[in-house]
């Protein structure tokens, strides 16, 4: 009878575990199957809504648009797309695609991979995490439309995690999971309103879906733990804004091996984060170089890194929501934003470490393509640069003053900022945001 029991037992496991694994194939499945239509909608939509253009570029910087339109128009097809006549559902190329994605990143881990998969996956999925942890700045709102547009303009289905639990675990509002709760919300508002495309984007509150799969994500998060020591998980610490020598509560240990989990746990082919966030994602790709862990996965994940923007001071690496003079805010008011960018560090003549062009680089061309600056014909009239690199030089041979370079800039970001001000004048959005700047950042 013992046999007999252990034996039903076990059957039973094994057909659990089949048929989970055949729901999640057809859930896959419909997945692709409902992202590939959509992305063919929005493309016919598109293409009624513009009038045709043979000379028109894909978005992205100058250099890059003039490398697509050289290498996308004049190459061939990949041979499986060609051999087999298809096209992809967004209407371009691998060539395309692969250059509009791989502008996103200031590092790319691998490229021949992030190639691979765009040739082999019609809809592969990136994400993000982030913390609610306060009023947004512009790295987080206006970049990261950027290429979230990037990217489902070439079929990549783009899932935001907020990562409520991550807040409370880096004690973010203070650890009260009901402001994290309303900064997120108060997040996704300013996205809205920030000229993300919100076709195939999805947002994922990490709270609720853990709870809907405990055990499928518990489970990864203890395999990935016991599989590192403890040494290995604190020079992740960086991830959390600390320093691996920093005094740490143990949650925060826990907190690398959990963002390690969520990764595969969102069945995620790109890791598309800052900079400051490529250990833990190193260790999500270290995770599948053990072979029983390998052989679960097709692709190990695309680290896909872009550039973190400068504080406004001098020597600044990055910017600090403690700081509000060290950022521009997304509701930010047209004479603060002046005020913070007349203030900005920027000597004349020095690219190295300079904020103001970093802003000109990652944000304005990065999104505009071009920038005109204004002045007066004693001090050489008005200039448009259609690449950063041609402003980056002028500047540095003092062809171009900084007062003259502040004055654009200014009027380029409000530019940006003004649908987003406009959108938290009023209603539900005004409420949101008055009740986030009550709130206390902490770090």
């Amino acid at each position: 009878n013992f046999q007999h029991n252990i034996r039903t037992y076990l059957e039973g496991r094994l057909q659990l575990r089949q048929a989970t694994h055949q729901q999640d194939n057809i859930t896959q499945q419909l997945t692709r199957s409902s992202c590939t239509a959509s992305i063919a909608i929005s493309r016919k939509m598109a293409d009624k809504a513009k009038p045709e253009d043979k000379s028109a570029t894909p978005e992205g910087d100058g250099k890059a648009g003039a490398a697509i339109t050289a290498t996308g128009a004049a190459a061939a097809a990949p041979a499986s797309e060609a051999k087999e006549g298809k096209k992809h559902p967004s209407g371009l190329s691998l060539d395309e695609r692969f250059t509009i994605v791989r502008s996103i990143g200031q590092e790319c881990i691998q490229e021949s991979e992030l190639r691979t998969l765009l040739e082999k996956h019609p809809c592969p999925i990136a994400y993000d995490g982030f913390e609610p942890s306060g009023r947004m700045h512009i790295a987080q709102g206006i970049l990261k439309a950027i290429n979230v547009n990037k990217l489902t303009k070439c079929g990549v289905k783009f899932v935001f995690w907020v990562a409520d639990w991550f807040a409370m675990l880096n004690n973010k509002m203070g650890g009260d999971l009901k402001k994290i709760k309303k900064v997120g919300e108060y997040m996704i508002e300013v996205w809205k309103a920030a000229g993300m495309d919100l076709e195939n984007v999805e947002f994922k509150w990490a709270q609720e879906e853990i709870n809907k799969k405990p055990n499928e994500y518990w489970m990864l998060v203890m395999d990935i733990a016991r599989r590192n020591s403890i040494a290995r998980v604190k020079r992740c610490a960086t991830i959390m804004g600390r320093d691996s020598g920093d005094e740490m509560p143990s949650a925060q240990i826990l907190y690398p091996a959990m963002q390690c989990a969520d990764i595969f746990f969102l069945k995620a082919n790109i890791c598309q984060l800052g900079m400051d966030q490529r250990k833990v994602n190193m260790l999500a790709r270290e995770y599948l170089d053990h072979r029983d862990i390998k052989k679960k996965y097709r692709f190990k994940p695309i680290i896909l890194s872009h550039p973190m923007l400068m504080g406004l001071k001098k020597n600044q690496v990055k910017m600090s929501k403690s700081d509000p003079n060290s950022a521009i805010f997304m509701e930010d008011e047209p004479h603060q934003v002046k005020k913070k960018i007349k203030s900005a560090y920027c000597p004349p003549g020095e690219i190295k470490d300079n904020p103001i062009l970093d802003y000109c680089k990652n944000i304005i061309f990065n999104r505009n393509g071009k920038m005109l600056i204004e002045r007066d014909e004693a001090n050489g009239g008005n200039i448009e640069y259609q690449a950063y690199e041609d402003l980056e030089a002028d500047f540095r041979d003092e062809k171009l003053h900084p007062g003259d370079l502040k004055v654009a800039v200014i009027k380029a970001l409000n530019a940006m900022l003004d649908p987003v001000r406009k959108h938290f004048s009023s209603g539900y959005p005004k409420q949101l945001l008055k009740q986030v700047r009550s709130f206390k950042v902490t770090r």
